[in-house]
């Protein structure tokens, strides 16, 4: 993979777009729905961007799957399971966590046209951090935002570009403030739990992202 497709690509608008239901919103939205994306990539509407990122590194793949597997012997029997590569809509935004949290069966939740799933019914969503700053910035900023907006209870960030590793566990949404009211810091080796929804008491922890 070349430095270049490491970047995270802005395809569409420079500034971010926070009122629903915009003339940009629409644009955009059609804009996404027409794309033909070459495999190994996927395309997402953050704060009026259409962003198109490639595949993570094996290090991504790895805690991503790390943490699948523990998440779903967690939620066993909950009626409730660890989803990856989907898209999660909101008001002509769609965004693909890495993970996230929702029922079983997801056609319990669909969202108005098809495409995905309405973010209403999303419990929690996990991010992996990849490098490079726009990649960083995505994750840390940008899609903290989008999900405080569209009232996603519990956002999970796995960082291993905080220090030496970290785990923040975002809670209480404020969509109006585009802010998460609750933030707990964890430093890789500690447990960093979730406190609430379907997947309260689940830890990130040392077996999980250890190198």
């Amino acid at each position: 993979m070349t430095a270049l497709a490491e970047e995270v690509a802005p395809v569409v608008a420079d500034e971010p777009v926070t009122e629903p239901g915009s003339d940009l919103d629409e644009v955009l939205w059609q804009a996404w729905k027409a794309m033909d994306l070459p495999e190994g990539y996927r395309a997402e509407i953050i704060e009026g961007t259409i962003e198109v990122s490639p595949t993570g590194r094996r290090r991504h793949t790895v805690l991503i799957g790390r943490i699948r597997r523990a998440l779903d012997a967690h939620l066993a029997n909950s009626g409730y399971a660890a989803h990856h590569d989907g898209n999660v809509i909101h008001r002509h935004k769609s965004w693909i966590p890495d993970l996230f949290v929702a029922p079983v069966d997801l056609d319990e939740i669909p969202d108005e046209e098809g495409l995905g799933v309405d973010a209403s019914g999303v419990k929690m969503v996990i991010e992996v951090t990849s490098p490079g700053h726009r990649n960083l910035q995505r994750d840390r900023v940008r899609k903290r935002r989008e999900y405080a907006r569209a009232g996603i209870p519990v956002y999970v960030i796995v960082d291993d570009f905080d220090d030496e590793g970290a785990v923040v566990v975002l809670t209480s949404p404020d969509p109006r403030k585009a802010k998460y009211a609750d933030e707990h810091r964890v430093p890789y080796g500690t447990d960093a739990v979730i406190p609430e929804g379907p997947a309260k008491g689940f830890a990130v922890g040392k077996a999980i992202v250890a190198s």
